[in-house]
């Protein structure tokens, strides 16, 4: 769908709900529950939000929603963890307002971006054999992200997990990471995740490089289409994916009940 210049553009909902079924198969929780269309999944072993939210798919289904919130928050105090919602267009504008008039907090506002492969330009890309073993890439990704060693357990937990083919990819300098990326492969579809490059090497290219061999490697087993998740904040990332070709769908973000704590 079009946009106006300036403008967020305004979603279809289909595609909407064709790329929020792709995330949740491409990055799974380790626990999900359902109340209703709302999606609630947790991971005692990482605390990224999207692994424990709340996701409602169906913007009319709105009915009790004191009672389920509060069924919601005891899940993740089980988990030690906040109460956490993630409205994308799916939540529909009843559930945003019930929550503004509850004076819960807006945060984290993210973009979903496509790219269809026939369009990205990818066949001078390097060729790369993603890695089949695990530790070796979660060792990698730890380093470029900077994240500590105990995530370790958890992130592996959700590779491991994932269902569709995943492809692991990492540029290395004599043995020394110097990106990482994931590109899981789905159908038609094409989802990176983890795309990261090392503080010191940023602005070297290595991410763009790493990413259009993933998008390659994809291509070839039959995608026909690229989509990633970026922070709206994050500049240089946007400016990148935007200069490979990606344009934005939608926008999700993320919402907590007033004074909860990280």
């Amino acid at each position: 769908m079009a946009a106006v210049a300036g403008t967020t553009p305004i979603p279809e909902l289909a595609r909407v709900r064709r790329f929020e079924a792709a995330g949740f198969r491409a990055w799974p929780a380790a626990a999900v529950h359902y109340d209703g269309t709302w999606v609630v999944r947790l991971t005692a072993g990482h605390p990224a939000k999207r692994l424990n939210s709340v996701n409602p798919l169906d913007p009319g289904d709105v009915g009790n929603l004191e009672e389920r919130i509060a069924r919601a928050s005891r899940r993740f105090g089980a988990y030690g963890r906040p109460l956490t919602f993630r409205l994308s267009p799916l939540s529909g504008p009843m559930l945003a307002s019930y929550l503004d008039a509850e004076g819960w907090d807006v945060f984290s506002e993210s973009l979903v971006m496509r790219l269809p492969l026939d369009q990205a330009g990818v066949e001078d890309a390097m060729d790369q054999i993603p890695l089949k073993d695990i530790g070796r890439f979660i060792g990698a990704a730890l380093k470029v992200h900077d994240l500590p060693a105990q995530l370790r357990p958890g992130l592996s937990e959700i590779i491991g997990a994932i269902k569709p083919e995943a492809g692991l990819f990492v540029l290395e300098d004599h043995s020394h990471a110097l990106a990482t990326a994931i590109c899981v492969h789905d159908g038609d579809l094409a989802g990176l995740f983890e795309i990261a490059t090392e503080a010191a090497e940023r602005g070297k290219g290595h991410g763009r490089r790493l990413i259009r061999s993933a998008l390659k490697w994809a291509r070839l087993r039959g995608a026909r289409e690229a989509w990633l998740q970026v922070e709206a904040s994050n500049e240089a990332a946007r400016h990148l994916y935007e200069s490979l070709g990606f344009t934005e769908v939608y926008r999700y973000h993320y919402r907590r009940p007033p004074g909860a704590v990280a």
